[in-house]
């Protein structure tokens, strides 16, 4: 590195390229900056967690991030778009038991989606549950008019109560994931630290392109977000190095370590904010939730 180089600073930093420590992504580490308190609620920016490939984090992050939005003041909705509910799950409520879900409100116009929504344990975070009936809705919505933009039209009625709209949405590209897109502001693809990860997400971008186009022009990828990192492995790195030459800046600076802990907590039914505050992952999800909104993804 050249002398002149040396001395120079990040942007937007004040991090010296010499002093600096380097993070994860080969990006100096930066400290973002704590969020300022809200004056006021709404309109909520929908964001959708979508990633085809299963088992990548999106549940675990959905949870965590809206946790951790909720301690910086922001009000968080979450939709559970799985019909296998594992975030109402995470959540503490039980899918199979549930009268009212996103499926009603999908496809019965007269049920409010304000009635669907749930209380969670988590303060300032709400949830609208899924269960196993979703699973029809895919078919039954082929026949629908202006089918991708039934849950666009259903949370317009509730945009003005929360901050953030975070959608976990099911393991594939289907019309549901698209209704997600269409109803998005932004997209966060978790991307676990593996090659086969990794190959998945060209077929990802360019639904999301299409969308972008055809439906929903506002649409961006607020970030990709690696999961299930780990630093000692050669691998992990090497995964992290291939992200960041394909998606650039778009690689969220915070990086969601490998842990247990994650695991204990979903069984406990609790964010890892709740069931282990000091943790290095309920410090991680709070750093996503300050980049987030840093990078102006959240309010």
């Amino acid at each position: 590195m050249s002398s002149e180089q040396g001395s120079a600073t990040l942007e937007g930093t004040g991090l010296d390229l010499e002093d600096s420590v380097m993070g994860p992504t080969g990006r100096p580490q930066r400290d973002f900056p704590e969020p300022a308190p809200l004056s006021a609620h709404g309109p909520a920016r929908v964001i959708a967690m979508v990633n085809q490939k299963g088992g990548v984090g999106k549940t675990t992050s959905t949870i965590n991030l809206a946790a951790a939005l909720a301690e910086y003041g922001r009000r968080v909705l979450v939709v559970d778009f799985d019909p296998q509910g594992a975030l109402s799950a995470g959540l503490g409520t039980n899918p199979h038991e549930l009268d009212l879900t996103v499926y009603n409100v999908l496809m019965d116009r007269k049920v409010d989606i304000r009635d669907a929504i749930q209380k969670t344990g988590v303060e300032g975070v709400d949830l609208l549950p899924a269960n196993i009936d979703l699973s029809a809705a895919e078919v039954q919505l082929v026949n629908e008019v202006a089918r991708e933009q039934v849950l666009d039209r259903a949370l317009k009625k509730v945009e003005d109560d929360y901050d953030v709209v975070l959608i976990d949405c099911q393991p594939s590209l289907g019309l549901l994931t698209v209704n997600a897109l269409t109803a998005a502001h932004g997209v966060i693809i978790p991307l676990i630290c593996e090659f086969f990860a990794l190959r998945a997400v060209a077929l990802l971008v360019e639904t999301i392109d299409k969308v972008q186009d055809r439906l929903n022009p506002r649409l961006q990828v607020d970030g990709v977000l690696a999961t299930m990192y780990d630093a000692r492995t050669l691998h992990g790195r090497e995964v992290i190095a291939r992200l960041v030459e394909a998606f650039g800046d778009t690689v969220f600076e915070t990086v969601i370590k490998r842990s247990i802990k994650f695991a204990d907590a979903t069984v406990a039914a609790e964010p890892i904010t709740a069931y282990a505050g000091n943790h290095a992952g309920a410090d991680a999800y709070r750093s996503l939730a300050k980049e987030l909104i840093s990078r102006g993804g959240a309010p």
